[in-house]
């Protein structure tokens, strides 16, 4: 089931990166209310018609359009955040990924310092995007949120991102190098952390307290699991279908292609999953009629055996 929202269609736009900055307007996001920086009042009116001429030619767009994008997913999103801020919202950037040193070590690094036109107030952005996986061990009341690498986890990203890095504008150190940049001590902070959460396959999990209702979802399961359930012919129905394996850039937003789904894929990365016990994130996919996609409808993760334990 397509969890998004009718009135920003992300899945029609054929270029990648305007389809994730689609999607990026209105994921919800993993983070309590308090702290959500939430776009929706700054986006403008004419946004789809903005976007629709960027996917219709790239060339004109901004230059994030038509470079390949980086390896790293978050070095991808948060270019992407800029392009947002500054491409479609009008902000002013006044600095990103700068790191404030003390005594020769690392305190923190500011994500973003930018200026809202709205009112001429200076902001500090911390950004992330994330996808976790809900597990409950034997002990565990209420269940952990881990990120496909179990170093990761909600409630530790969560703490850092609200207690230590947008707070990072307070130490003196910080507004000392701002000072010295000639940028104002920012008025506020805000937290944008769009992302996932993966539900055990057939289990009834409840989500962390602070998660908005409509946040999105998917499933995951044991590659002991999975191999057992297609043995035995008993995948749940919303696993059922054509599968493609989903690489990165590509976790954001629904996926699509034109071709239709290689079986030989599929099993390459089961394969990482059993050998070298990587987590893999794959899309169900339905042939969408008379437009020669095939389009996702949900999708998962297939974790070793071992996982979450590093």
């Amino acid at each position: 089931m397509n969890q998004y929202s009718d009135d920003l269609n992300h899945s029609q736009y054929r270029v990648p990166a305007v389809r994730h900055l689609a999607w990026m307007c209105q994921a919800p996001q993993l983070m309590s209310p308090s702290h959500r920086f939430i776009l929706a009042p700054h986006l403008p009116a004419d946004l789809a018609t903005r976007l629709s001429a960027w996917d219709a030619d790239p060339e004109k767009g901004p230059d994030l359009l038509t470079e390949t994008p980086p390896r790293r997913l978050g070095q991808y999103f948060e270019s992407l955040y800029e392009c947002l801020l500054k491409d479609l919202l009008g902000w002013e950037i006044l600095l990103r990924n700068q790191a404030v040193r003390a005594d020769g070590l690392t305190l923190g690094e500011l994500d973003f310092i930018v200026r809202n036109p709205a009112n001429q107030q200076v902001e500090h952005h911390e950004v992330a995007v994330k996808f976790y996986l809900g597990f409950a061990g034997a002990e565990q009341t209420p269940p952990l949120w881990y990120g496909p690498n179990a170093r990761d986890r909600l409630d530790l990203k969560s703490a850092k991102l609200t207690e230590q890095q947008s707070r990072l504008t307070e130490k003196p150190q910080t507004r000392a190098l701002l000072h010295s940049m000639a940028i104002p001590t920012p008025s506020r902070s805000r937290i944008f952390m769009p992302g996932y959460l993966f539900y055990p396959a057939g289990q009834a999990l409840p989500p962390p307290a602070t998660m908005p209702a409509e946040h999105l979802r998917g499933e995951w399961l044991y590659i002991s699991e999975l191999d057992r359930m297609t043995a035995s012919a008993s995948l749940p129905d919303a696993l059922r279908g054509q599968w493609a394996p989903l690489m990165k850039p590509h976790w954001l937003g629904l996926w699509q292609q034109d071709i239709e789904p290689e079986q030989q894929s599929v099993e390459n990365a089961l394969e990482m999953v059993r050998s070298k016990a990587i987590p893999r994130l794959f899309a169900v996919l339905e042939p969408v009629s008379g437009e020669h996609v095939w389009r996702e409808t949900c999708r998962f993760f297939v974790v070793p055996d071992s996982w979450p334990i590093d």
